[in-house]
């Protein structure tokens, strides 16, 4: 039987990410009565009560070459919801990259471990593991893909689908807890660098009826990378996708406004230029209104967060979505890795 994999959500058809995302919310409703404090210690949950225990005598690789507070924290709790263990291995702990190869790696973990979340560096590294392992693995960020962020944020979306309705939603619709809410087609935003949070926007917001606004800077080292375009293009996305250096033409009619690092781990020697290049790139209400965004934009941010790419007012007002965002990993992934480590299937 062939393992799954997951590299990008360029891979998955529209219906397997909604698949995802209304797994994700199911999880997250039935883990919260569990993770709140309670009188009755010594009382067990019932079995009935539990997130599936697919995990249950599993281990997960993490296997991470970059350091990470969101993805980290939310592979090993959400593993161990699921019933089982999120082993971490750093850089400093295994030989990878040192005496040992990526194909020897991988064949070892494979014969140890049920599954492997992998945050790389180079997208080649990723595809290598992919390439030789007998075990799914699910890429937790290459320098091309950030599949699970995306995840993240339409599930955040979804939940506040009623920030973004024309009108409020009306008493007959159908809202049950087995449903994800329904989000009407939005105008995405993003301002800054083209990183992998924006690559996989691309293959994605498009196909759901989305439109995606770009501004990055002229200069070619901000630009799609030439096999993340050749995806965005092979699925027909690019035909919702607008793109240039202005980032006040790229809010405008925006209903949501994203941005990311401009500057990333390994870039750090750049962060001079960068700073000159993303000058007037920086996400504050002055901007938006200049844009023309809409009155009631909402703000997203992946995290880490600098104040160059966005001021405290945005960050931490009414606007952010920026932290339910950061939580909803953990929903995402655990919802990854109940499918795919868990059942194998997606």
């Amino acid at each position: 039987m062939k393992p799954p994999h997951l590299l990008t959500l360029a891979d998955l058809s529209v219906a397997q990410i909604t698949r995802v995302l209304a797994h994700s919310a199911h999880l997250k409703r039935v883990s919260y009565p569990l993770l709140r404090p309670t009188s009755t210690p010594n009382s067990p949950p019932s079995p009935s009560s539990l997130p599936p225990q697919t995990l249950s005598h599993k281990t997960i690789a993490l296997l991470f070459s970059k350091r990470s507070t969101r993805t980290r924290v939310s592979a090993e709790t959400s593993a161990a919801l699921l019933g089982g263990n999120a082993m971490f291995l750093g850089k400093e702990d295994i030989q990878l990259g040192v005496n040992e190869s990526a194909r020897d790696t991988v064949q070892v973990l494979g014969g140890m471990c049920q599954g492997i979340f992998a945050r790389v560096g180079e997208h080649s590294e990723i595809e290598e593991l992919v390439k030789y392992s007998p075990i799914p693995v699910i890429n937790a960020l290459s320098s091309y893909w950030h599949p699970t962020q995306i995840l993240a944020d339409m599930l955040t979306l979804h939940e506040h689908s009623n920030l973004f309705a024309p009108t409020p939603p009306s008493s007959s619709s159908s809202n049950s807890e087995s449903e994800l809410p329904p989000l009407r087609p939005l105008t995405i935003a993003y301002v800054g660098d083209s990183t992998n949070v924006l690559h996989d926007m691309l293959v994605t917001y498009p196909r759901f009826g989305h439109s995606v606004r770009v501004a990055t800077p002229r200069a070619d080292a901000y630009q799609c990378p030439a096999p993340v375009w050749d995806r965005v293009q092979e699925l027909g996305c690019d035909k919702k996708i607008w793109w240039g250096p202005d980032p006040r033409e790229a809010v405008h009619g925006a209903d949501v406004v994203v941005t990311d690092t401009w500057i990333s781990m390994g870039q750090e020697a750049e962060k001079a230029q960068r700073l000159k290049d993303f000058q007037g790139y920086q996400v504050t209400e002055a901007l938006c209104k200049e844009g023309g965004a809409n009155p009631d934009w909402k703000f997203l941010h992946c995290l880490p967060r600098k104040q160059d790419e966005v001021d405290d007012e945005v960050f931490y007002g009414p606007r952010s979505l920026a932290f339910p965002e950061a939580e909803n990993r953990k929903w995402t992934i655990m919802a990854l890795f109940d499918l795919m480590f868990g059942q194998w299937k997606i």
